[in-house]
C-alpha cells in the first residue's frame, strides 16, 4: 500500500516526458542517486507504478500485476509520461534483485517477447557457463596480483560464478551495472560490444573485461595505477591460456 506524506503543503516532485529516453535510464539514474519514492507512468489510458527504497526498486503495479511482471510490462511501453515523488512510500517489497539484475532479466525477457512477436524463435541460450571450479582459477590468479583488492566473473546475464563474500556481490553489482552501460553505449554510438574498460573512483579503481560468454570484474586500489594493474592483468591471463 503506497503512503502520502501529507506534510508536504504543494506538490513536489517532478515530472517529464520519457519519449527519446529510455524508462532504463530515468530508473538507472534514480537508483545511482539512492531515491526513495514513487515513479509513476502513464501511457494512454494506462498507469504504472515503480516504487524505490535507497536506489533499489522494490514494488511495481500495473493493471493487476504486481512485481516483476509489472515492472517488465511498464517498461515495454514504448512512450509515455512519468512523474517523481519521494513522498509516496510503499511497506511492500515483491522485488529482491539489485536494480542492475533487474534491468538485465526485464531487457532478456522483452528481447523473448519481440523475438515471438515477429514470428521468430526466442534468442539462443547463452553458452553453458564454464564450471565454477574453472573460472575460480582465474580469479584467484587475478585476485594474487599486487594491487588487486577483489575480482570477480559474471555470465553475459549478470549472475556471478562460485561463491563469495559481501564484497563481492556488492563488486558483481558494480560489473554488472557497467557492463550494461557499456553495451547501451556500444549500441548508442555503433561501436560494436564492449571488450574492456576502466573508472576510476577514490574508494577503489573497477576494471572490465568481457569475453563471448563471460564479464571479468577487478577492483584494485585507489593508490594504484590502472594502466599498471591492467597491463598486469592481461599479462597474468595471457600466461594462464
Amino acid at each position: 500500500m503506497a503512503v502520502a506524506d501529507d506534510s508536504r503543503g504543494q506538490a513536489s516532485g517532478f515530472e517529464g516526458g520519457v519519449a527519446g529516453l529510455g524508462l532504463s535510464d530515468l530508473i538507472q539514474l534514480n537508483a545511482a542517486n539512492r531515491f526513495s519514492g514513487c515513479f509513476r507512468v502513464r501511457h494512454d489510458d494506462r498507469v504504472g507504478l515503480i516504487f524505490f527504497r535507497d536506489g533499489e526498486v522494490v514494488h511495481a503495479e500495473q493493471g493487476d500485476k504486481v512485481g516483476e511482471e509489472a515492472f517488465i510490462d511498464i517498461l515495454e511501453w514504448p512512450r509515455g509520461t512519468f512523474d517523481a515523488d519521494p513522498n509516496v512510500v510503499t511497506a511492500r517489497r515483491t522485488m529482491q534483485k539489485k536494480c542492475e539484475h533487474l534491468l538485465l532479466d526485464a531487457h532478456r525477457v522483452l528481447d523473448e517477447r519481440r523475438a515471438r512477436g515477429r514470428g521468430q524463435a526466442p534468442p539462443s541460450p547463452a553458452p553453458a557457463a564454464t564450471p565454477p571450479q574453472a573460472k575460480a582459477s582465474t580469479v584467484e590468479v587475478v585476485r594474487a596480483l599486487p594491487d588487486v583488492s577483489g575480482a570477480v566473473v559474471l555470465t553475459r546475464d549478470g549472475q556471478k560464478l562460485g561463491e563469495g563474500s559481501y564484497e563481492d556481490e556488492a563488486l558483481a553489482g558494480k560489473v554488472a551495472y557497467l557492463a550494461m552501460v557499456g553495451v547501451e553505449l556500444g549500441a548508442l554510438f555503433q561501436a560494436g560490444d564492449l571488450r574492456s574498460g576502466t573508472v576510476q573512483a577514490a574508494l577503489h579503481h573497477l576494471l572490465l573485461y568481457s569475453t563471448r560468454s563471460h564479464y571479468l570484474g577487478v577492483a584494485a586500489a585507489p593508490e594504484s595505477d590502472p594502466e599498471a594493474v591492467d597491463a598486469a592483468i592481461r599479462n597474468a591471463l595471457a600466461k594462464g591460456r
